[in-house]
């Protein structure tokens, strides 16, 4: 432990904050760690805004395949998801894939279907991403983008 600190990726966005509560009766400088500035409701508001301006909401279903689990593959598309705004899920299987939904305004939505296709968490390795169920939606059925176990 010694003062260690974990970082998922460096982003010139993100801010530090030192947790109150430390392990081991240490400090709060022993336990730092770095926020993303998401919160689960943070784009709902401004879905509801994006959602009546663009028009079109779009829904699709995606399966993830290849190096996906034990990578940090759902939390990077937790993020991802937020930061384009989309709403939805993402879970394992245990088939060693990565499955869930995507809804929101359809250029967004096909933003995420290219992160999900090419991009992913910094240790995955994507070697085909399986689209289905797409379609338009009239409203959205999420709040804001989880992960499922």
């Amino acid at each position: 432990y010694a003062g260690s600190l974990s970082l998922a990726r460096s982003r010139p966005d993100a801010t530090w904050r030192e947790d109150a509560a430390a392990p081991f009766g240490r400090g709060p400088e022993r336990n730092t760690r770095l926020d993303r500035g998401s919160s689960f409701f943070a784009g709902a508001a401004a879905m509801s805004a994006l959602t009546k301006a663009s028009g079109a909401l779009k829904s699709v279903d995606y399966e993830v395949f290849g190096r996906v689990q034990g990578v940090c593959f759902r939390m990077y598309t937790e993020e991802e998801a937020r930061k384009l705004g989309v709403v939805g899920w993402v879970k394992n299987t245990s088939q060693g894939t990565v499955t869930g939904q995507v809804q929101g305004p359809e250029d967004k939505v096909n933003a995420m279907k290219s992160w999900l296709t090419k991009v992913g968490s910094p240790s995955s390795r994507i070697d085909r991403t399986n689209f289905s169920n797409e379609k338009e939606i009239s409203k959205l059925d999420f709040s804001g983008f989880s992960t499922r176990y």
